[in-house]
């Protein structure tokens, strides 16, 4: 049989052509979609984190009430809108309040210093720096601060900044539950989409289980990271207002932002521990007891953490706390829960794929034994 080479060689270049044609339509939808998506990718990103981390809350209030789904979603949404509005905005008055009240003292010069503490020069490193600034503060309060003016000056414009940043954030942080309470209000429609997506991704078998873990190491890192810095946030927030710090509530929000960034919540403890030593009021018995129940509270994400973290998931703690670390380094917060899902799926597919080699040698030596069994008969 004869092959017409010309007309072999005419059909596959017309069939390459039409596949060139295709595969380059298709890369141009597919960078046209990433380019129209990609503004509102991040703050997608964290509406599906708050609505996977969310949704247990939301079945519970759907199972309690009779409420339509849509309801619960935006009451959830509303409530978490207040949780955090309420606090944010009464913090932000009461720290402009303090702030005026300040400079209103200090342009009345009825500001005062306390006079420094001996003790301070006994603290290491920096005890005669602190104790000299502290002196120069107390007996030339006008002259000390004009001295300071350039830092002042840049410390303002810092400060205006990081609250600029701040509204942003929490703008943005509200957008996001809105966004979370429409896809909870869909989460059945959305689940099975998902789950569609999953099996068409890696095969039917392996798209459940890979779904489910997607699901749990979201909620886990939600409870193991966030939930384990809120708590900590509570405890040192409760301990500031006892030693009588100032600003109480802004370094409560400080010791959360650091608990989720994992920074030790002791870099402010630390100092506040100087503090109720150095400027305090109460007595010997006061400070010790505040100072242990601030280490004690700097230390205890290392016993919730491990407690929380891949709490329900499979994967084992550390795969995703590693996957939430290095997430965080080279993608910021969201990287939490991105890092923490790819390595789990990633550490999940690896021993499916080294358990699914195990399985293959045992059946083949398996049946190589059961044929020599039976030649044997």
């Amino acid at each position: 049989m004869s092959i017409d080479v010309d007309a072999a060689r005419k059909f596959l270049s017309r069939d390459f052509m039409d596949f060139c044609i295709r595969l380059g339509l298709i890369v141009a939808v597919v960078i046209a979609c990433e380019r129209i998506f990609a503004p509102f990718l991040p703050i997608m990103l964290w509406g599906v984190i708050l609505a996977v981390s969310l949704y247990p809350l939301f079945l519970s209030l759907c199972r309690r009430t009779r409420l339509s789904p849509g309801s619960n979603a935006a009451l959830i949404v509303v409530l978490g809108i207040l949780l955090l509005g309420v606090p944010t905005v009464m913090l932000g008055s009461s720290f402009a309040t303090h702030i005026f009240d300040v400079i209103g003292n200090f342009d009345a010069s009825t500001y005062t210093v306390r006079a420094p503490n001996d003790a301070v020069k006994d603290w290491p490193i920096v005890g005669e720096r602190v104790f000299a600034a502290w002196s120069s503060a107390y007996t030339d309060l006008p002259g000390f601060i004009e001295s300071l003016q350039p830092q002042l000056g840049n410390f303002s414009k810092s400060a205006a900044k990081a609250a600029a940043s701040t509204a942003g954030t929490l703008l943005f942080f509200f957008g996001a539950l809105i966004i979370a309470g429409v896809m909870m209000a869909y989460g059945e429609s959305g689940t099975a989409a998902v789950g569609r997506i999953f099996a068409r991704m890696v095969g039917g078998q392996k798209g459940p289980a890979l779904h489910t873990i997607t699901t749990l190491t979201v909620r886990s890192v939600a409870t193991g990271v966030v939930g384990v810095a809120f708590i900590q946030a509570l405890l040192f927030g409760v301990g500031f207002m006892l030693a009588g710090t100032p600003a109480a509530g802004l370094l409560a929000l400080v010791t959360l932002i650091m608990g989720i960034v994992q920074l030790p919540a002791l870099l402010v403890s630390l100092p506040v521990i100087a503090y109720v030593w150095g400027m305090g009021d109460g007595g010997t018995v006061v400070n010790v007891a505040l100072t242990i129940y601030f280490i004690i509270a700097g230390f205890s994400d290392n016993v919730l953490k491990p407690m929380l973290l891949g709490r329900g998931v499979s994967v084992p703690m550390p795969v995703v706390l590693l996957g939430a670390l290095g997430g965080m380094m080279g993608a910021g917060i969201v990287g939490l829960f991105v890092g923490a899902v790819i390595l789990s799926v990633g550490y999940e597919l690896f021993m499916g794929w080294v358990d699914e080699e195990s399985l293959t040698v045992a059946a083949a030596e398996a049946e190589a034994t059961g044929v020599s069994d039976a030649a044997a008969d």
